[in-house]
């Protein structure tokens, strides 16, 4: 590989879109980041219902995606990577995404299976992890929700059909919620992750690794924090007792209020009680009285993947 190669992978999710930048070194094991960047465009709204991409969804999203392909050619990025998950795997047409995909950033896009998906996941959290193993790396989306234990790769991988736009959209909640929605949403989250905990029974890991934004967004509220701070955030402990105190507080507020917390992101604040039931519902199903929070994931394993195939070349 040459030296100083940069790349750039891009994870259009369900709610949101993200961007990494990262400069990969001859004498450095791991790449060296130099963008982040996330914005929540809800790709996937509505296709629950419709099994198709909201027209204006579709338009932000690749106004955004037009954005990091611009801000990837100014960093010097020669190889950029486009993974695209659950709100494009339900998706009858996919093709105006596709082209317009095509057309910023002269890349083929990915659509991951759930499968790759959790397995990208994995890589991406459990890089350079010190923790006892195996872990079970929880991806909580907006569509979907990953789940995959291993101890040096992925071993045992599911992806189920729950996330936190998907029940969100189901239950249709008044603002703030009523006591009957909560339940009704973690029922639903019950329901959708009864495959995960059929395939990966209680005790078949150590350690927890909760990644994506629900589990990022409960941690930077339960610590506190005036803005939301990556650096903060990464590999900390949250126990799920501060997750159920969380999930009352938020299901307490209205949007406008969740919308009003300083750690929550722009199009986050409509869907976290659903998200915070997914967690939840897994950390007791599963037995965990405290997960590690990780800032890294599928996004970061897009790129070590990428990173791996250049170093090889």
């Amino acid at each position: 590989i040459h030296r100083g190669e940069r790349l750039a992978a891009v994870d259009m999710g369900t709610n949101s879109i993200r961007l990494l930048v990262a400069e990969v070194r001859q004498r450095e094991e791991e790449p060296v980041e130099l963008a982040r960047d996330m914005v929540i465009t809800r790709l996937g709204r509505g296709v629950d219902r419709t099994g198709r991409l909201d027209p204006a969804s579709l338009a932000r999203t690749l106004e955004v995606l037009g954005w990091y392909a611009w801000r990837a050619k100014a960093l010097g990025v020669r190889r950029i990577k486009v993974g695209a998950t659950s709100a494009v795997r339900d998706a009858a047409e996919r093709e105006e995404l596709f082209s317009g995909v095509r057309a910023l950033t002269g890349a083929e896009p990915e659509v991951l299976t759930g499968e790759r998906e959790a397995a990208l996941s994995f890589l991406g959290a459990t890089r350079g992890l010190d923790a006892p193993t195996p872990y079970l790396v929880l991806d909580i989306g907006g569509g979907s929700t990953e789940a995959v234990v291993g101890t040096g790769s992925a071993e045992r991988a599911i992806s189920v059909d729950v996330g936190s736009v998907r029940i969100t959209e189901r239950v249709a909640p008044v603002d703030p919620p009523h006591a009957t929605e909560v339940e009704a949403m973690r029922a639903a989250a019950a329901a959708g992750l009864a495959p995960a905990f059929a395939r990966i029974p209680a005790g078949s890991a150590a350690t927890l690794v909760a990644v994506a934004g629900t589990a990022t967004t409960v941690q930077a509220i339960a610590l506190g924090l005036e803005r939301y701070d990556p650096d903060a955030i990464h590999r900390t402990t949250l126990h799920r007792r501060t997750v159920e105190e969380t999930a009352r507080r938020l299901a307490a507020m209205t949007t406008a209020e969740r919308a009003a917390l300083p750690v929550m992101v722009p199009g986050r604040e409509d869907v976290i009680v659903a998200g915070v039931q997914i967690l939840l519902e897994a950390m007791e199903r599963w037995g965990f009285e405290r997960c590690l929070v990780s800032e890294r994931d599928i996004l970061d394993g897009l790129l070590l993947e990428m990173a791996a195939l250049a170093s090889a070349e």
